[in-house]
């Protein structure tokens, strides 16, 4: 699997100390902002990991996947707190500026050349199977691979985890969900890789 770009990357094989300072960095900016966000980029970088091995995605590639998974929602330092942390639903033009942060993400971090091989995660994780998603509208295959294996992990852990607006789901029922968006939110080749991961869990 290739995780590139449009560039070329330098991709190691493993962390270096710069890079995990760098990530430590933006991820302390993003969790002063939100610190509900700390657990759940956790948790979806663990999931997403998980599923990537089973998928025999190689070591080399997983330190960058991580880095992806972890750094996935650091654009949202860019929306305003009266979106971000709005209880209820957010407006056609609140949400126009929420489904930014894939972008803005990419703005913040493409200039830091070791982790452009992460920054597919950034800015497709929205991106869904059947063209719906955001930033790009990507579709399929054309979404890239770790994108497509990080929207797993981020709506299980998103429907299973309690939020002002609801309470969390069970495990039976986020997997239900899944397995019926396969073939239009997720890729039907994976979905099922996932559900079965969970099931054993």
């Amino acid at each position: 699997m290739n995780l590139s770009t449009s560039k070329k990357w330098v991709v190691s094989a493993t962390p270096n100390l710069d890079m995990e300072e760098t990530v430590r960095g933006w991820l302390r900016i993003l969790y002063l902002r939100d610190r509900e966000t700390e657990d759940h980029t956790q948790r979806v970088a663990e999931i997403t990991l998980q599923i990537a091995r089973r998928l025999g995605i190689s070591e080399q590639e997983l330190v960058h996947i991580r880095y992806g998974a972890l750094l996935h929602d650091i654009g949202k330092v860019a929306v305003p707190d009266k979106i971000l942390f709005k209880p209820g639903p957010l407006t056609e033009e609140e949400w126009q500026t929420m489904k930014r942060h894939p972008i803005v993400a990419m703005e913040l971090l493409e200039s830091i050349a070791y982790l452009g091989p992460a920054l597919a995660i950034l800015r497709s994780h929205h991106e869904k199977w059947d063209g719906s998603g955001y930033p790009d509208g990507l579709a399929g295959e054309a979404i890239p691979l770790v994108a497509r294996i990080f929207a797993l992990a981020d709506v299980y852990d998103a429907l299973t985890t309690e939020r002002p607006y609801r309470g969390a789901w069970p495990q039976v029922d986020a997997l239900d969900y899944i397995l019926k968006q396969s073939g239009s939110h997720f890729d039907p080749s994976i979905a099922p890789v996932f559900i079965d991961m969970m099931l054993e869990t």
